[in-house]
C-alpha cells in the first residue's frame, strides 16, 4: 500500500493523505466548516487532501478509520464503494449521494486500527527514532474502551506492555475539574492549565476524584460512570457527573488554588505512571500522545525529570490527530523495513496563490500595498508595539499556529498580554501568551531547553530575560516557545531576525489567527473579516499589506 487516506469521523475530526509513508496534506474540518472541533464526516478535509495530493479517489490503496472494527456508515454516502471492498455490508448501508464525486477501485482497502494504537504510530512514527528504541506512552479520555496505554517500540514495530480502561482516564479527570470551573469538557482544558500558576496546590483536597498510580501501575481506579453527551455547532460535547461535587472544592478553595492543586494531582499521577516504565524497560526515548499531552507543563515535568535523552509528543495529540496516525500505521505495518524520519513540519494544510489574493483584495475595494520584504515591514511595524496578523503559505495542522496562520506582536512590553486578550483575541485576562524565537538563540532565553518548532512543551525562562520580554512569561517564569529554523519558515524567520535586530531581542509574541472559540483562520477571506473585526494593525497576506489608518 502507497497511497492511504486516514479519516478521522468524530468529534475533531480530520483528514491525512499519506503516500510512500510521507504526511502530504493533513487538515482538520473544523478549518473549513468553522466550528470549532467539528465532529461531522470530514468530507471538506478529505476533498482538500486528494485535491493537494492530485490524487483521484480511485487511485486510493487504503482508507483507514481509528476506531477498531468500526466503519463509520456515512462513508458510504460520500463514496461510490464497490461491492468487493466491503462484500458483507448491509443493505442499510446503499446510501450514495446523487451527488457523490469520490469512487473507490476494487483494490482499495477499507481497515481500521484501535484508537490508542493510532495515537501511538502518530507518536512513533513521526519521532525520527527508527534506529531507537522508545517508550511510547498514550494518554486521553477514552477511546475504543482504553484511557492509557503504554507501549514499546523499535524499527516499525510497537509492541503493547500494558493498557487500562477508562477508570484509568487522567484526562477525564482534568475535563471534569475544567466542567467543574464552569469551562467547557473536552474543549478547553488549557483554560485549567493556564489559570494554575496563579494558585496554590492543595494537596488532598481532591482525593477520590481521580486514578492512582504507583510504579507505573493503576493502584487505584475512579468510576466515571457513563459520560452524557450534547450536540452543540457541530460536534458532541460531553457532562459528567463528577463536576457537580467537585465544583463545591472550587467554591471551597477559590479558582486558582483549585486550578493549581488540578494540574499537581495530574502532574504527579503521570509521572508515577511513566517514569517508573522508563527505568522498567531500560529506555531515555519517550514519545507520546492523546489529548493529555496537550499540557504543556506535564511535558515540562517530564523533560527536567533527567530521566529522558528524546522526548517527542506528536504535535497534534489530541483526536485529530489520529487520522494521521491510523494512516502511518497502515503504512508501516505493510512496509516494515523503510526508515521512518522525523516530522520535519506542520505545514499541511491549504494554501493560496499571490493572484488569488490579489484578485480577493480587489474585488473587495480594499487599499493595499504590494512588498517584496513583508518580513522586514512587519518587523518594523512590531517593533512600533503595533499588532500584526500575519498569513503566509500552507495553514498550520494541530491546535497551534506556527507562523503561517499567526497574530503577532512586541513581548517587550508586560501590558501586551492584556491588549491581545481584550482588543483582539476577546478572551479570559488570565490566558498567556507563547513566543516564536530563533533556533539559534533559544539557549540565550531558556534554562534546560531544546529544540521546540511545535510550542507543545514549557520551559523556564532565564532570570536576565524574564523582564525583557514579559508579555511572553507566564506568572511562573515559564513559556511555550516555537524555536524557528530558516530552512523550515524563511519568512517567518527574517521577520524574528529582523525584528531582534531592532530590538535586540529575537523573540515575538506569537498567538493563533483567530478570535476566542473559533477554529485557527484557514482561508485569505476569513483573514481579512477578522482583521477589520478584531484590533489589529496591519494584515500580511503572502505579498500584500493591509494597515489601518489611525
Amino acid at each position: 500500500m502507497r497511497k492511504i487516506l486516514g479519516i478521522r469521523n468524530g468529534h475533531d475530526a480530520s483528514a491525512a493523505l499519506i503516500v510512500d509513508g510521507q504526511i502530504i496534506a493533513n487538515v482538520a474540518e473544523e478549518r473549513f466548516t468553522r466550528f470549532k472541533n467539528d465532529g461531522s464526516f470530514p468530507i471538506n478535509a478529505i476533498e482538500f487532501c486528494l485535491k493537494y495530493g492530485k490524487i483521484e479517489s480511485e487511485e486510493l490503496d487504503a482508507i483507514v478509520f481509528p476506531s477498531e472494527g468500526y466503519i463509520p456508515p456515512i462513508l458510504f454516502s460520500f463514496f461510490d464503494v464497490p461491492q468487493e471492498v466491503l462484500p458483507n455490508r448491509p443493505e442499510s448501508l446503499e446510501l450514495p449521494l446523487y451527488f457523490i464525486k469520490h469512487k473507490l477501485s476494487k483494490k482499495c482497502k477499507l481497515l481500521t486500527v484501535n484508537h490508542h494504537l493510532a495515537h501511538a504510530a502518530s507518536a512513533y512514527f513521526t519521532s525520527g527514532l527508527y534506529n531507537e528504541s522508545a517508550l511510547v506512552v498514550t494518554m486521553d479520555g477514552r477511546g475504543d474502551n482504553v484511557s492509557t496505554t503504554v507501549w514499546r517500540a523499535e524499527k516499525s514495530q510497537i509492541r503493547p506492555l500494558r493498557q487500562w480502561d477508562g477508570s484509568s482516564s487522567l484526562g477525564w479527570f482534568y475535563a471534569n475539574c475544567t466542567e467543574a470551573l464552569g469551562w467547557r469538557h473536552g474543549s478547553d482544558e488549557w483554560k485549567t492549565m493556564g489559570l494554575a500558576p496563579y494558585g496554590k496546590v492543595q494537596p488532598g483536597k481532591l482525593i477520590g476524584f481521580y486514578p492512582e498510580y504507583k510504579n507505573g501501575e493503576l493502584v487505584k481506579g475512579h468510576k466515571y460512570g457513563e459520560a452524557t453527551r450534547f450536540f452543540d455547532h457541530g460536534t458532541n460535547h460531553y457532562h459528567m457527573e463528577d463536576a457537580k461535587p467537585i465544583s463545591k472544592i472550587v467554591d471551597e478553595l477559590g479558582r486558582e488554588n483549585f486550578s493549581a492543586e488540578v494540574q499537581r494531582v495530574s502532574e504527579e499521577q503521570a509521572e508515577n505512571l511513566i517514569l517508573p516504565w522508563l527505568h522498567k524497560e531500560k529506555l531515555r526515548n519517550l514519545c507520546c500522545a492523546g489529548g493529555f499531552f496537550l499540557n504543556v507543563k506535564l511535558n515540562q515535568k517530564l523533560w527536567v525529570s533527567g530521566e529522558l535523552d528524546t522526548q517527542w509528543i506528536y504535535p497534534d495529540p489530541g483526536d485529530a490527530g489520529l487520522a494521521v496516525g491510523s494512516a502511518l500505521y497502515a503504512f508501516y505495518s505493510t512496509h516494515p523495513d523503510q526508515p521512518h524520519e522525523k516530522l520535519q513540519h506542520m505545514y499541511l494544510g491549504p494554501e493560496f496563490e499571490m493572484s488569488e489574493i490579489e484578485s480577493l483584495l480587489r474585488e473587495r475595494k480594499l487599499n493595499f500595498e504590494k512588498n517584496d520584504n513583508v518580513s522586514q515591514v512587519a518587523a518594523q511595524y512590531l517593533a512600533q508595539n503595533k499588532i500584526v496578523a500575519w498569513f503566509q503559505g500552507r495553514m498550520e495542522a494541530g491546535p497551534r499556529a506556527l507562523g503561517n496562520r499567526s497574530i503577532l506582536m512586541s513581548p517587550l512590553k508586560a501590558e501586551n498580554k492584556d491588549i491581545i486578550n481584550a482588543c483582539v483575541k476577546y478572551r479570559e485576562a488570565f490566558r498567556p501568551f507563547a513566543p516564536a524565537l530563533l533556533y539559534e538563540k533559544l539557549d540565550d532565553y531558556l534554562i534546560q531547553g531544546r529544540e521546540e518548532p511545535y510550542m507543545i512543551t514549557s520551559f523556564e525562562v532565564k532570570p536576565e530575560k524574564k523582564d525583557r520580554i514579559p508579555a511572553v512569561v507566564h506568572v511562573d517564569g515559564t513559556s511555550r516557545p516555537q524555536t524557528v529554523r530558516r530552512d523550515v519558515n524563511p519568512r517567518y524567520y527574517d521577520l524574528i531576525k529582523t525584528f531582534g535586530e531592532l530590538t535586540g531581542e529575537s523573540i515575538v509574541l506569537n498567538t493563533s489567527f483567530n478570535v476566542k472559540g473559533e477554529p485557527i483562520i484557514c482561508q485569505p477571506r476569513e483573514a481579512i473579516k477578522c482583521f477589520f473585526d478584531t484590533g489589529l494593525d496591519m494584515l500580511v497576506l503572502g505579498d500584500y499589506i493591509l494597515k489601518k489608518e489611525i
